[in-house]
């Protein structure tokens, strides 16, 4: 069984996906290729907000929106404390400092009360400048957008918004990637919607913001003249190949992916409901694009022996995430490093991730839940 069944995909979608790379090596287009516009194009339309940028991977998009923002030292980034690296790292790499914020315990996501919280903290300080919030849409569930607008407007702080898990989610219809004031998604093979390799793309509303993307991610290039640089930028550019994949992959996602994942989530829900696990949970009037299931074990010594007895039945499964940003050993000695957030240290020794994906079978869910 695969955590995620890109074998299985690429078998289902074999002849879009072949078709879609040899036009590309057949024309040699290989950098900045039409298929790049297309995509970007189809992707904007699909989250609903005016401009699309893609870019190398999800970490860039991230740094390159921060870049736009003009984040610098000085500068404070409210973060959520349970999330992948990236999300910290890129306002710690521009000088900001990440101040890590605690999560809610159903849905993983930062938790808008500790957010208003962590915001009075800096600002009676005033040591830093609190500039923007990168709010995260862990494993596939958007944040909770409706307070974290609210509170980003009542105190002025522009709101980021990470996507990289969330893509194909939304929130009363309107889909995730369009929540923030710039959001980002990554297409990391694994993510909801995946590429053969690294990309990633930024989303907004605002033209010159939008201009500002596209600058900086090749080199800071004044318009169509590559020799020209108006700015100190960096090269963050999705090839065609990937973008040709992506556009590819893209019909099957919309047409019917996020639609089977969310019945295999249903499954997991059904059958796991009367055993001694705390299941995910989906907020009324949200949608997830389940980049990941993930379930609570009461301890850190039965996730050990849960994950033990899935690997007997080679089931694989994952930990995401056993350490809480705030501790880890690249924030020692820094603001960011004090933080209080027990919900996520409780959450990094009780999380376990379980295979999802939408070619997943009845029969692979009833198996999983018989062995757990």
């Amino acid at each position: 069984m695969e955590f995620r069944d890109l074998k299985k995909q690429y078998q289902v979608l074999k002849e879009e996906i072949d078709r879609a790379i040899l036009n590309v090596c057949q024309e040699a287009n290989f950098i900045s290729g039409f298929q790049v516009q297309l995509l970007e194009e189809q992707l904007a339309e699909y989250v609903g907000v005016k401009y699309c940028v893609s870019c190398a991977n999800g970490t860039d998009a991230l740094t390159l929106a921060l870049m736009v923002w003009n984040v610098k030292q000085g500068d404070a980034v409210f973060v959520p404390d349970f999330t992948f690296f990236a999300s910290g790292e890129c306002p710690a790499f521009l000088g900001a400092t990440p101040i890590f914020v605690d999560v809610d315990e159903d849905t993983y996501n930062m938790d808008p009360q500790k957010l208003e919280e962590a915001i009075i903290r800096v600002k009676e300080s005033g040591k830093y400048f609190p500039k923007a919030v990168i709010a995260v849409d862990l494993f596939g569930l958007p944040a909770d957008y409706t307070q974290i607008q609210t509170i980003c407007k009542r105190y002025g702080i522009l709101l980021l918004e990470d996507g990289a898990q969330g893509f194909g989610g939304g929130i009363n219809g309107r889909r995730a990637c369009s929540f923030g004031d710039i959001s980002t998604t990554s297409f990391f093979p694994a993510k909801p919607l995946g590429c053969y390799g690294d990309g990633g793309a930024v989303f907004t509303n605002n033209e010159n913001w939008a201009e500002m993307l596209r600058s900086y991610a090749v080199h800071g290039k004044g318009g169509v003249d590559k020799y020209n640089n108006v700015r100190i930028g960096m090269n963050s550019r999705l090839d065609t190949l990937q973008a040709a994949i992506l556009l590819a992959k893209l019909n099957a996602f919309r047409n019917y992916e996020v639609e089977n994942v969310n019945k295999i989530a249903a499954l997991y829900d059904n059958i796991l409901k009367k055993k001694q696990f705390r299941l995910p949970k989906v907020p009324e009037g949200f949608y997830s694009s389940w980049a990941q299931y993930t379930i609570q074990l009461p301890n850190k010594t039965e996730r050990i022996k849960t994950q033990e007895r899935l690997k007997e039945h080679a089931i694989p499964s994952a930990v995401y995430y056993a350490k809480p940003m705030h501790t880890q050993k690249a924030f020692s000695g820094t603001d960011s490093a004090v933080s209080y957030c027990p919900v996520t240290e409780k959450l990094c020794n009780r999380v376990l991730s379980l295979p999802i994906h939408p070619y997943m079978t009845e029969e692979m869910i009833d198996l999983i839940g018989r062995i757990l």
